[in-house]
């Protein structure tokens, strides 16, 4: 455990000190907020995961919490602790606050038997030197209102209902579909709490800088069954063409091609609006490959999560492979040690989805690869390829021919990310 300067001490953090915590939050994420929106939106993480770093007079310096997630990974799930609301005060930076508030995640993660970690992160340069990799993006698009799709059978057949999004009344509905359409999807974690659904649909005014309140659109089939949704909110905009309204998009997700395309061809579609602003998306949505003129899309891609491996045994036998494979990996991990060494992968017999298990195993024998926990991170939801990483530098291969086979256990089918809302 990295040490805090004299008179600094880790403590748990109690709901009564909710205040203190929420305001060592906003000094860090320079923001604002008022008691009407407050009292609108909850505080998603358990008050028991909650811990910060206090200052020798006794006030929060900084802060941080943690899920308990159940993420799925390659093939099947693993217990998760996803680190989040992690700040300090401006005053209180370059103190090596964080530094002790990560050991003390990594500590109370492995005591609770959570093998692996993950986050979003707020600046790009900060959980690299912990030992967390980039292991999903998300793309965000901006799409001029008319856009054309390429047909989909079935897509004719569906209807799409309108309405103002409520918690009462959509809360089980979106949570259905967001489920459904994530199944096998490494790293869509679910909304296991009640607090997390209603999070999902909350709308304070003042988040709706001037736009509609959040609207829902369904998209249902014959039977009424639900097959997609799209929260949204319409934004009046007039140019001196005539209107210009903007569709800026919370969350789209689609059971399959047919209610993809219905859902977004009505978002494409309405009245008044020029351009639509997605929300995040698989890097392998079907949305993409249905455009017909990719070209006058506007794509952004963002790294979606970041993931570290706490328990390199347990995490690495914990997801299934896409190849059989047999290599002894010689990780380097400064902040846990136990994870550092050379330890063979080893899978076993192909299962009836296709998928390989894996047995991992301390081992003496020479290394094939040489890496850090942090690529390890990178690679282990299914979306960075080894291989890759061995071309930036990153993965040394050092038995010849070994990172190939490698590579092409650790890809998987389904490009992972995460559609998260905080």
């Amino acid at each position: 455990m990295s040490p805090l300067p004299a008179g600094y001490r880790l403590v748990d953090v109690p709901e009564d000190r909710k205040d203190e915590f929420l305001e060592v939050d906003r000094l860090a994420f320079a923001f604002d907020s008022n008691a009407e929106t407050d009292a609108i939106v909850p505080i998603t993480f358990a008050w028991d995961r909650a811990q910060a770093v206090e200052d020798p007079d006794g006030g929060l310096a900084a802060v941080h919490a943690s899920y308990a997630h159940d993420m799925p990974v390659p093939g099947t799930s693993i217990a998760c602790s996803g680190l989040t609301w992690v700040g300090a005060r401006p005053d209180q930076r370059r103190r090596g606050l964080l530094t002790a508030m990560i050991d003390s995640h990594f500590a109370r993660s492995l005591d609770r038997g959570e093998p692996v970690s993950a986050l979003f992160a707020a600046e790009h340069t900060i959980y690299g030197r912990y030992g967390y990799g980039s292991a999903a993006d998300d793309v965000r698009v901006k799409i001029g209102r008319g856009a054309a799709l390429r047909d989909v059978p079935g897509s004719e057949e569906l209807t799409v209902t309108l309405a103002t999004a409520d918690v009462a009344l959509h809360s089980a509905l979106v949570d259905e579909v967001h489920r459904a359409a994530g199944a096998g999807r490494p790293g869509w974690i679910t909304r296991d709490t009640e607090v997390w659904r209603t999070r999902v649909l909350v709308d304070p005014p003042a988040w709706r800088e001037g736009a509609e309140p959040l609207r829902i659109a369904t998209v249902r089939d014959a039977s009424g069954s639900a097959r997609a949704f799209a929260l949204f909110r319409r934004k009046e905009n007039w140019a001196e063409g005539g209107p210009a309204g903007i569709v800026k998009v919370r969350e789209a997700v689609a059971l399959d091609a047919a209610s993809t395309h219905r859902l977004w061809s009505f978002l494409l579609d309405l009245d008044l609006t020029a351009t639509v602003e997605g929300p995040m998306l698989p890097v392998d949505d079907s949305l993409l490959l249905l455009l017909e003129n990719p070209r006058a899309v506007v794509p952004k891609v963002n790294d979606n999560l970041w993931v570290r491996l706490l328990d390199l045994p347990v995490a690495l036998a914990g997801r299934r492979y896409a190849a059989p494979v047999d290599v002894v990996l010689d990780v380097t991990d400064t902040r846990l040690p136990a994870n550092a060494g050379r330890w063979r992968l080893t899978t076993g017999t192909r299962q009836d989805d296709g998928a390989y298990p894996a047995e991992v195993t301390r081992t003496d024998d020479p290394a094939d690869l040489r890496l850090d926990v942090r690529e390890l991170g990178a690679a282990y939801l299914g979306g960075r390829s080894l291989a890759a990483l061995a071309r930036a530098g990153l993965v040394a291969e050092v038995t010849p021919g070994a990172l190939q086979p490698a590579a092409a256990a650790f890809l998987w089918s389904v490009a992972p990310m995460c559609n998260y809302v905080w």
